[in-house]
């Protein structure tokens, strides 16, 4: 009997007091959410989806050069951050205040997820919604989720109303499953991690939602 194929997508809080936004979906685009907090919560939903692919919202490699997060003088960017401006789609640079946080929890996670044989690939919910034509989350989360269902998503009992932390975890789910697919682009150099986007037979730049970092 042949395994279905699910996608795990998370939105990663910086800090276990926050909201994380998790998601598993299958192949036909269909969604499970849920709004977790520790590591334990993460790693345990992740194993027991037994996906494919996990696609998370944080950064999870530092620039080449960087010895650490903690260190104070660059280099700032990786080659996908650059990449991000010259498609002109704002970020917050990984040794930014709060993004060390999430940052240091993004690679912990991705590292322990590896270790479980699993396959980890960095994504960005704001950028993949600008690419989409979608409107991101701080434009009204009723917007964005009728763009991921009129993109095909499921995202269950339409009475449900998802926080925004879970919306963009399908967002990262919905990139995931097109990686999987062969439908995506990767930007960046790999001795310093991909940041996985959606392929360029999508919407063109000039059609891309004016950037929020979100």
């Amino acid at each position: 009997m042949t395994k279905e194929l699910k996608v795990v997508g998370i939105d990663l809080a910086g800090s276990v007091k926050r909201d994380t936004g998790f998601c598993v979906m299958d192949a036909k685009m269909r969604c499970a959410t849920a709004v977790l907090h520790t590591d334990d919560e993460l790693l345990a939903r992740t194993l027991e989806s037994d996906p494919k692919v996990v696609s998370i919202d944080a950064p999870l490699f530092l620039p080449n050069g960087r010895k650490s997060i903690e260190d104070r003088g660059p280099p700032h960017f990786r080659e996908c951050d650059r990449e991000l401006l010259r498609m002109h789609i704002r970020f917050f640079p990984i040794s930014l205040g709060p993004m060390r946080m999430l940052t240091t929890r993004g690679m912990a996670l991705r590292a322990a997820l590896e270790k479980e044989g699993l396959e980890v690939i960095e994504s960005f919910p704001g950028a993949i919604q600008d690419l989409l034509g979608m409107p991101r989350k701080q434009e009204g989360l009723p917007l964005l989720s009728k763009a991921l269902k009129d993109h095909g998503v499921g995202l269950g009992d339409p009475h449900s109303r998802m926080t925004g932390d879970e919306l963009d975890a399908v967002t990262s789910a919905l990139v995931g499953l097109m990686y999987i697919q062969g439908r995506y682009r990767a930007i960046g150099d790999p001795s310093e991690g991909l940041m996985i986007l959606p392929g360029p037979e999508l919407p063109p730049p000039s059609s891309r939602r004016p950037p929020i970092r979100g």
